[in-house]
């Protein structure tokens, strides 16, 4: 498992420690008051082969071993979006542990859309697989810690991330600086709204750690890198940093997602993703099926 650990700066600072999917380039993290001893896991993957339609929860058990190797209590399962290039663990997680799943209120609407898009007006029902959603500006604690959330559409309708002390967790906004930002082309995503949600990261202070929801590389940095500052953000990111009007990043953004294929788990994902990670109801036979629109993309 390739991670990084980013330490606590003081009282009000949460270590992190940061752990990668290599298949979907998705970045997970585990989060943790040192103080009391508190964590939270945030957007673990389910792995999932496209090709066999196998599902294996690899990350989630290396989780819960670093969990219990570090003297932790797992006190909240949270998401920031049903993610569409992988599954999440979240109700894998929950069932394992008993602990708490969240994520934002408007999965709810997004829920709306994909039921339409697959044709299953009775599939989603978000309010049942998750204990809670959150609205913008909720609040809760983390050991000693304050949780705020802000919604941040754009990538999805109802993104949302999670500012644990001096650590925002933004999720499909922001890429590293040397990358830009994430694409915002799949249905109810918006360039426009995701110009205001950059905007409203950056009103955090210069020296918020921002941990970021995907990381690939780039031609001169083989590593994945998921942790950067809003000063870094606001001065070097390669598409809004500096003055970026809004004309300019839209017009760079939608051009960018112009070139840009459906990730390959897309249309497996979201039929779980609305579920919380659950696969679709196990028929008679004993296994589970998904329904793939053919020919809506």
């Amino acid at each position: 498992m390739f991670t990084r650990h980013s330490a606590t700066k003081g009282s009000t600072s949460p270590e992190v420690l940061g752990f990668y999917d290599k298949d979907t380039g998705s970045c997970q993290y585990l989060v943790w008051d040192n103080a009391t001893k508190d964590a939270a896991l945030i957007d673990v993957v389910q792995e999932f082969d496209p090709r066999s339609a196998a599902t294996r929860h690899d990350a989630a058990e290396w989780a819960l071993d670093q969990i219990a190797e570090r003297g932790l209590t797992l006190r909240r399962i949270l998401d920031t979006h049903p993610h569409a290039d992988h599954m999440m663990a979240s109700d894998w997680l929950k069932t394992k542990t008993g602990v708490r799943n969240g994520i934002g209120e408007k999965v709810l609407e997004i829920a709306k859309l994909w039921q339409d898009i697959y044709h299953a007006p009775d599939a989603f029902n978000p309010r049942a697989d998750f204990d809670d959603l959150f609205a913008d500006g909720d609040s809760f604690a983390l050991g000693n810690l304050p949780v705020r959330v802000m919604l941040h559409p754009g990538h999805t309708l109802g993104s949302v991330s999670y500012i644990i002390g001096d650590a925002a967790f933004v999720h499909d906004t922001f890429m590293q600086p040397d990358v830009g930002s994430s694409r915002a082309d799949f249905p109810g995503g918006s360039a426009d709204q995701l110009y205001d949600s950059l905007q409203s990261i950056l009103t955090l202070p210069d020296d918020t750690r921002v941990f970021i929801g995907h990381d690939y590389g780039t031609k001169t940095r083989k590593d994945p890198a998921w942790e950067s500052t809003v000063a870094e953000q606001r001065a070097y990111n390669a598409h809004i940093g500096g003055e970026t009007s809004r004309a300019d990043f839209v017009a760079l953004r939608s051009a960018r997602d112009a070139t840009l294929p459906l990730p390959d788990r897309m249309l497996h994902a979201l039929q779980v993703n609305l579920r919380a990670g659950r696969l679709p109801d196990v028929e008679a036979d004993g296994h589970s099926y998904f329904k793939i629109p053919a020919n809506k993309f």
